[in-house]
């Protein structure tokens, strides 16, 4: 189903990343909301490049923390970073069977419009092997300066924007040094997302389809 709805039950969700780190700067807040919402939710993450190292050590404590309570998955595979693109056959079978022993009702992934070439490949992998789901392509702050009008939002209380961004500093020390990963970045940009939707906070999101239940039509009549 290519729609998520008040009144089905949300039970598993697919969350992937082409670099440690994405899932939680894109769809952090998201999922802190839904797994605090959810216990027992089964989160399958899958991350491209970043095995075997730091990284990897990294993201599984991040994951961890930003999926409490949740039935977490995650695998962290070795391709290389910056390299994605020449890496099409290994990334698109990563991401095939994924989509062989999950069936989500929700799938975060990045934007097709990404300005990242790593990003950008991983978004068009997605598209096609979650074809009949509901994808949701979150944003990555960075200096390329590609974010854009977004279709989708999801508020955050102003203590989830937070735990956010301190979990964000806390569990990856490796990119304290780059001049966009800071409190103010993230926050900043949660704050202009949450004046689009009327809330303090949010994430926001690109959907290329969604299907609607506006009642019980008829589509007989």
């Amino acid at each position: 189903m290519i729609g998520l709805g008040a009144g089905r039950p949300l039970e598993r969700i697919v969350a992937v990343g082409a670099h440690c780190d994405d899932i939680a700067i894109g769809a952090g807040g998201t999922l802190l909301s839904v797994c605090r919402a959810h216990p027992g939710l089964r989160v399958d993450a899958l991350v491209l490049t970043g095995g075997g190292g730091e990284r990897e050590q990294e993201e599984q404590a991040a994951l961890a923390a930003f999926c409490p309570g949740a039935d977490l998955r995650l695998t962290v595979l070795k391709l290389t970073d910056g390299r994605l693109p020449a890496q099409w056959e290994e990334a698109k079978a990563a991401v095939e069977e994924l989509r062989e022993r999950t069936e989500p009702d929700l799938v975060l992934a990045p934007r097709t419009d990404d300005a990242h070439q790593d990003h950008h490949t991983l978004a068009r992998l997605m598209t096609t092997a979650f074809r009949d789901h509901l994808v949701l392509g979150y944003e990555i702050v960075k200096w390329d300066g590609d974010l854009g009008r977004m279709a989708a939002y999801q508020a955050l209380a102003p203590r989830t924007a937070e735990d956010k961004v301190r979990l964000l500093q806390e569990h990856y020390p490796s990119q304290r040094h780059r001049p966009w990963y800071d409190r103010e970045a993230f926050l900043g940009l949660a704050r202009i997302r949450g004046i689009e939707c009327h809330a303090r906070y949010a994430e926001a999101f690109a959907v290329t389809k969604l299907t609607l239940d506006l009642g019980n039509l008829s589509l007989g009549e």
